[in-house]
């Protein structure tokens, strides 16, 4: 019992420890998430930045994937006469 109570202390003195995530916004978000997951342990890292910093950049770029997406769909779209 000790022990946890141990556990406990040292991720709540660590500044990195454990990190609450912010609420998932959308579906996009929710799948972004799991993608950076995913691929996190399997990406390059040369620059030395972390897990965090590599699923935070696996993450952002599957965001603008989506956007990219969504605005090539309003831009095609026409009114029909």
């Amino acid at each position: 019992m000790a022990g946890i109570g141990l556990l406990g202390l040292c991720l709540a003195a660590h500044p990195g420890g454990a990190r609450a995530e912010p609420p998932i916004l959308n579906p996009q978000d929710a799948f972004c998430r799991s993608e950076a997951r995913a691929q996190v342990f399997s990406a390059p890292d040369p620059l030395n930045l972390g897990l965090h910093e590599i699923g935070r950049r696996i993450w952002a770029s599957c965001m603008e994937r989506g956007r990219g997406k969504a605005k090539t769909r309003k831009a095609g779209r026409r009114r029909p006469r």
